[in-house]
């Protein structure tokens, strides 16, 4: 199987880091046109070396220096994203077990974790108590 069509074939794969690779339709377009042109003998982001992969100390610096370029003046990194990415799954009330399987947790408990940071969830969250409507009395009983 190539690097393209294993990186776009749907499914997550967890790592032993505990990261998963998930390709959107978009980056995975993006990345079988970089394999036809690049033709990466070995790794489809090769690091300095092309023998080796990116290395994780690499991929940390392109994400700095992307959130910079971008002012992001808040802390970001690699993690970052895998964060921003569950949070805005859930707040799109995708099913927590779905967001799981797309970050490669063994554990539910680990996903939920998530939870705690998708606060706009939680406000538009309404209360099964606020969906009840008052019985009104038809105009022709008398009141009890």
């Amino acid at each position: 199987m190539s690097i393209p069509s294993a990186c776009c074939s749907g499914s997550s794969r967890a790592r032993d880091d505990g990261t998963a690779l998930r390709c959107s339709r978009r980056s995975c377009s993006n990345s079988r046109d970089w394999w036809r042109i690049a033709r990466p003998q070995v790794w489809l982001f090769p690091g300095r070396d092309p023998v080796n992969h990116l290395a994780p100390r690499q991929f940390n610096r392109v994400v700095h220096d992307t959130a910079r370029k971008a002012r992001i003046a808040k802390r970001v990194t690699p993690h970052t994203l895998r964060h921003s990415f569950a949070t805005h799954l859930l707040e799109q009330n995708i099913d927590i077990r779905v967001i799981q399987v797309l970050l490669g947790h063994a554990k539910l408990d680990t996903t939920a974790l998530y939870t705690r940071v998708a606060t706009n969830t939680i406000r538009t969250v309404m209360s099964p108590l606020d969906r009840l409507t008052p019985m009104r009395r038809q105009a022709d009983q008398p009141p009890a």
